[in-house]
């Protein structure tokens, strides 16, 4: 497998790429990119989704990888984060009613590019993203013919106590007052980032720099802390998923990637997740890697973007459907 690319322009929209507009059926536009794929996608086609207050422009590295690997790429930013407007009661604060409205949009994408892209058809995501990937599997809303997960979050990292006391607390807040107002606080200034927020995400300060700079750049991607709204719908979620049976429904292969270090969503969730399915497989760092796995250093993605070429050559070869 080529090794991952080092001159790569972190910065800039690939010339191979193009942005445009998915327009839902509500008529509530969300922002995608896609890549036709070296060698016109013969290899097939990857669907990517990032986490909450991500955007794919964080993800241009990765995803023109694939496209170099002869896959076809598309990503696209959840409804009411980054450049797909906003659900809350101000410009930086991450909301949404429930995480349904999320799914239900991810079918109607999946449904309209599957239609108009070469398969094997792959979905992966990030973080929430690889939660909203995993709670459309089981609520049986796509149909990939494999499903990759970086650091999903299936738990979430926190305080040592029942979900179901976090959840009745979260349900609480909303009630108590707006459950568009933020969960928590960042800084003074709203959007600005924590100073220490980059020891959570990548040891690699030049890839975390690079999302500071999109931020200047594109303020509209700016996004903070989630709603109380977003913290209740997270747990019932969680819950959801937690529920016996439900994973055990999922036939597709699903590739786990998480991390001992992570302190944003819960590693041993994840584990539990990936022995749960029926064709899970885990790869498992740990100290080595913090969150965001595919953009670590580079021994880290090497390992990660490796385990993924070879998972897929396995169980989504070239040419298996059209």
């Amino acid at each position: 497998m080529p090794a991952p690319q080092e001159t790569f322009d972190r910065r800039a929209i690939p010339a191979s790429a193009t942005e445009s507009r998915f327009v839902l059926p509500d008529g509530h536009a969300i922002r995608r990119i896609d890549w036709p794929g070296s060698g016109g996608g013969k290899r097939g086609s990857i669907l990517f989704l990032s986490g909450r207050g991500d955007f794919y422009e964080k993800y241009l590295e990765t995803l023109d990888h694939w496209h170099g690997e002869g896959w076809r790429v598309t990503a696209a930013d959840w409804r009411g984060q980054a450049g797909s407007g906003r659900l809350g009661g101000d410009a930086v604060t991450g909301h949404i009613a429930d995480f349904t409205d999320w799914t239900a949009d991810l079918a109607q994408l999946w449904r309209a590019w599957k239609e108009d892209t070469p398969g094997p058809h792959v979905l992966a995501g990030h973080s929430m993203g690889g939660h909203l990937v995993m709670r459309a599997l089981v609520d049986g809303q796509v149909d990939p013919d494999a499903a990759v997960l970086s650091a999903p979050m299936i738990g979430m990292a926190g305080p040592p106590l029942p979900l179901g006391l976090l959840h009745t607390v979260a349900r609480l807040m909303t009630r108590i007052g707006d459950p568009r107002r933020q969960a928590w606080k960042w800084s003074e200034k709203p959007g600005e980032m924590p100073a220490d927020r980059n020891a959570l995400l990548t040891h690699d300060g030049g890839r975390y720099a690079d999302e500071l700079w999109w931020r200047e750049q594109r303020p509209e991607l700016v996004m903070g802390p989630g709603s109380w709204g977003w913290v209740e719908r997270a747990y019932a979620s969680v819950r959801h998923l937690a529920r016996k049976g439900m994973l055990e429904t999922v036939r597709v292969p699903v590739l786990v990637l998480s991390t001992a270090a992570d302190r944003l969503v819960s590693h041993a969730a994840a584990v539990r997740a990936a022995e749960r399915l029926p064709q899970g497989e885990l790869i498992a760092f740990g100290d080595e890697a913090r969150h965001e796995i595919l953009r670590e250093v580079d021994p880290v993605r090497a390992r990660a973007l490796a385990g993924i070429a070879e998972f897929l050559d396995r169980v989504a070869p070239a040419g298996a459907r059209p």
